[in-house]
């Protein structure tokens, strides 16, 4: 113990530094399990829209929707999400939406947003249509 004491009296920097990343992984660990925003894998994509009609909400660019994207996929830009512009998602705000966009990372903003907007069953794709992709899944061009 007294060795601990010993370094962090030596090491205030790095001391605070590992206090703030051990903060940081609680909050977000804390966070991610109140979110009623889910992560999905892609078998839990296709169960989703097979088996309760899902919608899957695509966020790219229009340039890399039309690259390619998963069949009967809803195209909605991140900016509209983020102005409010849902008028397209209305008719769809009882069932499941899984938001997509490249990686995964721009998904969680959106579907968040979704959420604050009133609609309850929202998730996206871990990995993004990457992930999709390196299941060797479909994809409409």
């Amino acid at each position: 113990m007294e060795q601990y004491v010993e370094f962090l009296g030596s090491h205030p920097m790095l001391s605070m530094a590992w206090l703030a990343i051990a903060t940081l992984l609680i909050f977000t660990s804390v966070k991610s399990r109140f979110s009623t925003v889910k992560p999905i894998s892609t078998q839990e994509l296709t169960l989703l829209v097979n088996r309760e009609d899902g919608v899957v909400v695509d966020i790219r660019a229009d340039k890399e929707f039309k690259k390619g994207h998963i069949f009967g996929s809803k195209h909605l830009t991140a900016e509209k999400i983020n102005g409010n512009d849902l008028v397209s998602l209305e008719k769809y705000k009882d069932k499941p939406i899984i938001v997509v966009c490249a990686a995964g990372m721009t998904a969680i903003k959106a579907a968040n947003q979704l959420g604050k907007a009133g609609f309850d069953k929202v998730s996206y794709l871990k990995g993004g249509l990457s992930a999709w992709q390196a299941a060797n899944l479909p994809i409409s061009k």
